[in-house]
């Protein structure tokens, strides 16, 4: 691939790869565009490894992916009021920039591995392979956490169903 088919693959995949990292990040757009940019700027960097075997888009959601999970890994080592204060933003942010509130709360409850499969799935329209591509697990543990995931989702829709009604 060369730069100019880089160029046309990053126009095509850049707004569905900032969205998915936009949702992942709870809604924190300002850290989901700098981890796309850290994803844009691997991709380019390591253009010679693609080697074709799967899509361009599932190849560089693999890398994003993979940012953020190194960049959740070094927010970890903040002391725990500190991570709870970066939650707290986070959801203060996804509060003020969706639509659907109670299901990204919804959503914002799972673990990382269930959203990932739920985003990945119902708002990328991936096929549960290149899901499993890009989180390297296999397919049928991707299911599993579509499954948990659909399950944890309604459990807290209905939840909240119930104490307004």
């Amino acid at each position: 691939m060369n730069r100019k088919d880089f160029e046309i693959q990053v126009q095509i995949s850049q707004e569905p790869l900032r969205r998915f990292l936009r949702n992942l990040c709870r809604g924190d757009a300002a850290l989901a565009d700098d981890i796309a940019q850290e994803a844009f700027i691997k991709a380019f960097l390591h253009l010679d490894a693609f080697g074709g075997r799967s899509s361009f888009s599932t190849w560089l959601f693999r890398i994003a992916y993979n940012c953020f999970c190194d960049n959740k890994r070094a927010a970890e080592r903040y002391s725990p009021t500190e991570v709870e204060s970066l939650t707290v933003v986070a959801s203060e942010k996804a509060d003020q920039g969706f639509e659907h509130q109670e299901l990204y709360l919804a959503l914002d409850r799972l673990n990382t591995k269930e959203r990932t499969a739920l985003l990945l799935f119902y708002m990328e329209e991936k096929s549960l392979k290149e899901i499993s591509d890009i989180t390297r697990m296999p397919v049928n543990t991707v299911k599993a956490h579509l499954s948990r995931g659909r399950l944890h989702v309604s459990e807290h829709l209905k939840s909240i169903g119930h104490a307004r009604g």
